[in-house]
């Protein structure tokens, strides 16, 4: 078997829980997920590496949310990397997979060759949650700080949720034998239970004050079950999340065995984009026939790009917009 074939636990996201210690969790492996995402694009190293962080953070997030349900992540700011978004869409139905998208907008030329997270300035960093029609979205966002996405995650549910929660994620590129390259990518996220069921939709985010710590709220008993479980994680190794050998079931056994770990049916993920050139009509609607105009090229039609996905549609300007004639009549 080369290290770019295919195993059983690619594209999972494994939810379980420690009984010992009431802290709840997932393990997530994105191999072709992270594959489908980057090969959509060219992206300089450190844009991968934030794309791929991001990914492996909205797939762990995600699969706690309700089938049908939305979770985005999105991340704005002042530097070389303007905005990175990614979107985790829950099952349609129960057994079928989770699909998720991701992409960046960056200035190439501002770019540095230091650390990922220093290409992202200042700004924030946000979790949307979309329960459908008829219902109120939810964001909540904290500032982009700690020197990491998954830092921010962090930060994110210690302010917004008080439910002290870590990540440990890893990812990059495997060689096979023929010399083609890879994606790999796996993490862990180990998170405290709520007192008072799971998904309670929490007020807001707080964008100032800096980054609260998950130490500061757990005490007693729990902090020191909580403490005994950050120290398991931190064994944890690379080739463990990523590689080839070890299950996410046997990895819970060796860093959690002591907890008592229980883990419940995985739920795979797919990479998938929603753009649709019914959506891009749609999305043109709100625009007039003279707004249309200055959009419509010198070959005399309409296109847009997904950015997700790079599907290119062309369309007939007169077909699109609010006052477009209607393609049926006539």
């Amino acid at each position: 078997m080369t290290i770019g074939s295919k195993l059983a636990w690619d594209d999972t996201v494994l939810p379980f829980q420690l009984d010992t210690s009431d802290v709840r969790g997932r393990v997530a492996r994105l191999d072709g997920v992270l594959q489908g995402i980057l090969s959509q694009h060219d992206y300089p190293d450190v844009v991968e590496a934030l794309v791929a962080e991001m990914a492996l953070l909205t797939a762990l997030i995600g699969q706690t949310i309700k089938l049908r349900w939305k979770l985005s992540l999105q991340v704005q700011s002042n530097g070389p990397v303007r905005m990175i978004a990614t979107d985790y869409y829950g099952p349609e139905k129960d057994g079928e997979p989770a699909r998720i998208r991701a992409y960046a907008s960056f200035d190439r030329d501002r770019l540095t060759g230091r650390a990922p997270f220093d290409q992202v300035g200042e700004g924030y960093f946000a979790i949307l949650i979309d329960q459908g029609q008829g219902m109120q979205p939810y964001q909540g966002i904290t500032p982009l700080a700690g020197g990491s996405l998954k830092a921010c995650a962090e930060s994110y549910f210690a302010q917004s949720e008080q439910l002290p929660t870590r990540f440990s994620l890893s990812f990059g590129k495997s060689t096979e034998a023929g010399g083609e390259e890879h994606w790999r990518a796996g993490g862990v996220m180990v998170q405290v239970m709520p007192e008072a069921g799971m998904g309670a939709t929490p007020e807001g985010g707080s964008g100032e004050g800096g980054l609260l710590l998950a130490t500061d709220l757990v005490e007693g008993e729990e902090e020191e079950d909580w403490n005994r479980v950050n120290l398991h994680l931190d064994t944890v190794e690379d080739l463990e999340l990523i590689g080839p050998n070890v299950t996410p079931t046997d990895l819970l056994v060796r860093l959690f065995h002591e907890e008592q770990p229980r883990v419940f049916d995985s739920q795979p993920v797919r990479f998938g984009c929603t753009c649709s050139e019914d959506r891009v009509r749609q999305s043109l609607s709100i625009y007039s026939a003279k707004d249309i105009a200055k959009m419509t090229t010198d070959d005399g039609v309409v296109t847009a790009d997904c950015q997700f996905c790079g599907a290119h549609y062309v369309l007939d300007p007169k077909t699109v917009g609010f006052d477009a004639e209607d393609p049926g009549e006539g």
